[in-house]
């Protein structure tokens, strides 16, 4: 009996966007809705998606309200866990963004540099290489006002959201990463202004997919 290939690991690292909240009820998406597991029913059964969004995660911040949150602690023990992995992909800031944080858009992808330097010098990937890595900004926020989370984001943090697409291809360059840029593609849902709808889900699938198959 011939051996069996082992599948593409691709490890999609976030935060409420990529857990698929659903602003509609704050619940959380379906499979049958959620970009990461629409992108798996895309790439086939040679590929392995591996969904570790959490809600509310920061980049390198403990949130003084919400407790455990920082990303990069989080993303020590997911590469390991997940190992041998292909892809990293990496979409976090949003949370950053808040009042609380008072963060720039540079601050932002400049925190995001240490999650860059612990995957590229890991040996988390195959073969004890490093993983691949899709660095990925998310949407820009939607106007604040009268919206869910208004207490949450100022206007300066709409600002800098719409400034975070540049600053992260920037560090996308300086460490030689992919990087793909969601407000391209996808808004911030008229609902709450932060999360995404159902109805882009399936383009977010299409297009991070085809970004992976280049790593082929």
């Amino acid at each position: 009996m011939a051996e069996q290939k082992e599948p593409f690991c691709v490890l999609c690292f976030g935060d409420s966007l990529t857990w698929g909240f659903n602003p509609a009820d704050r619940s959380r998406y379906g499979h049958a809705i959620r970009w990461t597991r629409r992108m798996q029913n895309e790439l086939g059964a040679d590929f392995y998606v591996v969904e570790d969004g959490l809600n509310g995660r920061t980049t390198v911040y403990e949130d003084p309200v919400m407790g455990d949150k920082n990303g990069l602690a989080h993303l020590k023990t997911a590469l390991k866990a997940h190992m041998p992995i292909h892809v990293l992909i990496l979409m976090l800031g949003t949370n950053n963004l808040k009042t609380r944080f008072g963060l720039s858009a540079e601050e932002i992808a400049m925190s995001l540099t240490l999650h860059l330097d612990l995957a590229v010098k890991s040996d988390c990937g195959p073969n004890g290489d490093p993983p691949k890595i899709l660095l990925m900004s998310p949407p820009p926020l939607g106007p604040m006002a009268g919206m869910p989370f208004e207490a949450q984001f100022s206007d300066r943090s709409v600002f800098e959201s719409h400034r975070l697409a540049q600053q992260y291809k920037l560090k996308a360059e300086e460490f030689g990463v992919a990087f793909f840029d969601t407000g391209t593609l996808v808004s911030a849902s008229a609902v709450d202004a932060v999360h995404l709808d159902a109805q882009p889900q399936a383009m977010l699938a299409e297009a991070v997919a085809e970004e992976i198959r280049k790593f082929g």
